[in-house]
């Protein structure tokens, strides 16, 4: 963290960059928030550590529209995210100086609460250079550990790699923390009976608070304009007047995402309710490899979207159909 801080001085004090974007430390141990640095005093709050889980590239979105360049810390699956938006034309790469940064997995806090650990005061082990084997956690009842990975997030599990797909430099080291099959989850609710699938996502989509928090972090939702914001509908309002408007945001706004999401699993992350929405996209994801070929969001930004471009090896739409049958 020290020499990512150091280096950041480094480029704002010789004016290659007019700001940072990273992270700053917040009122408890566990909750780093995304921020912009002016100056070399800010600095003094930067913060990166496993629980620095948050996607940056979205908010360059708005920094390509500012004066100079803006320095911004990306892990390497934000890079893929990055990409994607390149793609689209939504930041602009000469407005961006990268810093690739080492990942190791990223922490959930609530998965360290789920194993009966409460009233945290202190983590230690969750810094980048900490060999990240064992969580030491200081709590208003005393002294309790975890192993780190049993504390990661769940996109960290079936991570795409520790390579970064784009930057101008590089520091620190990643690890490779895949140890679970990305598809797992979907194939289970894919093998559930029609009724069974329909109780499921109902349970789950049933906590809804319409917040806005996953359609507001996901760099996939760049429209300047959300349909779910005019007023000409009804799906501005927040609350849901039935059961079917609880399914509606999701299942919309995952088709809105088709082809283009980077399975980021920031939707999941910042979800105050729990709801696992990463399986909505993932289940797109695996179709659309099925049906139009392997293809990953944000790896190579000259590929051809698969859903926007034709070739005759693509299934036809009828298969859409024939495939629902199957399930009746």
């Amino acid at each position: 963290m020290q020499e990512l801080i150091n280096r950041a001085k480094e480029l704002l004090a010789d004016g290659t960059v007019a700001r940072v974007l990273g992270w700053r430390a917040g009122d408890l141990p566990y909750n780093p928030e995304p921020a912009y640095f002016e100056n070399a005093e800010e600095l003094q709050d930067f913060v990166y550590n496993g629980f620095c889980g948050a996607n940056l590239s979205k908010y360059m979105i708005e920094a390509s529209k500012l004066e100079g360049k803006t320095l911004v810390c990306l892990k390497p699956c934000d890079t893929y995210s990055f990409n994607q938006l390149l793609k689209e034309h939504r930041v602009d790469r000469e407005k961006a100086y990268i810093i690739g940064v080492g990942c190791k997995g990223k922490l959930d806090i609530e998965k360290i609460r789920k194993q009966g650990i409460k009233g945290i005061e202190h983590i230690d082990g969750a810094e980048i250079e900490d060999a990240c084997d064992t969580l030491t956690i200081q709590t208003i009842y005393g002294e309790k550990s975890c192993a780190y990975k049993d504390a990661m997030l769940e996109r960290c599990h079936v991570c795409k790699g520790k390579e970064h797909r784009i930057y101008d430099e590089l520091i620190g080291d990643s690890a490779d923390t895949t140890d679970a099959d990305r598809f797992e989850e979907v194939r289970r609710i894919e093998s559930m009976s029609p009724q069974e699938k329909f109780a499921f996502f109902q349970k789950e989509l049933s906590k809804c608070i319409r917040c806005n928090a996953c359609r507001n972090v996901c760099p996939a939702c760049s429209c300047r304009k959300c349909v779910f914001d005019s007023t000409k509908f009804d799906s501005s309002q927040k609350a849901n007047a039935d059961s079917f408007e609880e399914k509606m945001f999701h299942i919309i706004r995952a088709f809105h995402v088709a082809g283009r999401c980077t399975d980021c699993g920031e939707c999941s992350r910042v979800c105050p309710q729990g709801i696992p929405l990463h399986l909505f996209n993932r289940k797109f994801i695996k179709d659309i490899n099925e049906l139009y070929g392997e293809y990953q969001a944000g790896e190579d930004i000259t590929a051809d979207t698969p859903l926007t471009h034709f070739t005759f090896d693509d299934a036809e739409p009828g298969i859409v159909a024939e495939r629902g049958k199957e399930h009746v």
